[in-house]
């Protein structure tokens, strides 16, 4: 089963096409964890990266039965340096291990040989000594397809080998992404609307039986309107939507990127459930120690929000 079918069927399994993001930094983990591995005597950044994998692990056990998949941001992990690499790698493998999809996050950019070893690294085997061995096994990548074909092409025949997907960035939530993306071309056309247009026909050799690719786009929340058009100009792309939450993104503005069948997009929340403690409708019911148990009543609350804005547009 490749990738596009096996996130149409986790979507219709838990009825719910939210995902969580899992981008920890310590302010978020609570003193009880910390206080358990930050000692005189230990090193500190292993303590950090013990800290994220409790972390992790407990929003994981909270929310498995409700989501159907995570996606953690390389950056938040490799900020740790190679003690982040072990607690992603595990955070993958513990995720995984509860039968989650994973998106690794990590807008991988390069060509040749070095775009090769991007691809094998995230989505495919690494020949050892005659042995290929899987590297941090995530079931898909974001990419930046910035470099044309040249830098896609390698990631493409890892999706195709393994049966895993990508999501290249299309139009993103940042407020300054117009500055290259909304430049009109010659023909008339934006550089957001190409990159789609590019995005179908790479797509179009890993379209699964529930009728979408496994080549999809990264597009925010934050347009809801770019949204819309893009979802009728890539009828066959899965389109992962990072803003909503703590980026301003609602329900509302997320509807248009799914289909008439509830299908083909994804929409990820990472501060708005891993400290959603913090937010106004849960602050008075949940403490800080209780964020796992927070993390899933909004995750819930997300899951039902979407699809009643789906189903009503």
């Amino acid at each position: 089963m490749n990738f596009s079918d096996k996130l149409a069927q986790q979507i219709k399994l838990k009825n719910n096409p939210s995902v969580l993001g899992l981008d920890p930094k310590l302010e978020y983990i609570p003193p009880s964890i910390k206080e358990k591995y930050f000692n005189e005597n230990v090193d500190s950044l292993k303590a950090a990266a013990n800290c994220i994998i409790e972390f992790n692990k407990r929003l994981i056990d909270a929310l498995y039965e409700v989501i159907p998949a995570v996606k953690p941001q390389l950056a938040y992990y490799e900020m740790y340096g190679t003690e982040g690499i072990r607690a992603f790698s595990e955070t993958i493998r513990y995720a995984k291990k509860k039968g989650l999809l994973v998106i690794a996050d990590g807008k991988r950019n390069d060509i040749g040989t070095t775009a090769q070893a991007y691809a094998k690294a995230y989505l495919g085997r690494t020949d050892i000594n005659g042995i290929e061995e899987e590297s941090f096994g995530a079931d898909a990548l974001t990419v930046n397809a910035y470099l044309g074909i040249d830098g896609i092409k390698p990631f493409i025949e890892e999706c195709e080998k393994n049966d895993k997907g990508l999501f290249i960035l299309v139009k993103t939530s940042n407020p300054s992404s117009g500055q290259l993306q909304d430049l009109i071309l010659q023909d008339g056309r934006t550089i957001y609307e190409a990159m789609a247009d590019l995005v179908s026909q790479w797509g179009s050799t890993t379209t699964g039986q529930c009728e979408y690719s496994s080549i999809g786009a990264v597009i925010g929340a934050t347009y809801p309107k770019q949204l819309e058009e893009l979802r009728n100009r890539m009828p066959e792309s899965w389109i992962l939507v990072p803003g909503y939450g703590a980026q301003g993104g609602t329900a509302a503005d997320v509807a248009a990127a799914f289909d008439k069948n509830g299908l083909g997009a994804v929409v990820n929340a990472s501060r708005s459930l891993m400290c959603a403690y913090n937010l106004e409708a849960w602050k008075n019911k949940f403490t800080h120690e209780d964020f796992a148990e927070a993390a899933r009543a909004e995750a819930e609350r997300m899951r039902d929000d979407i699809n009643i804005a789906v189903s009503s547009k």
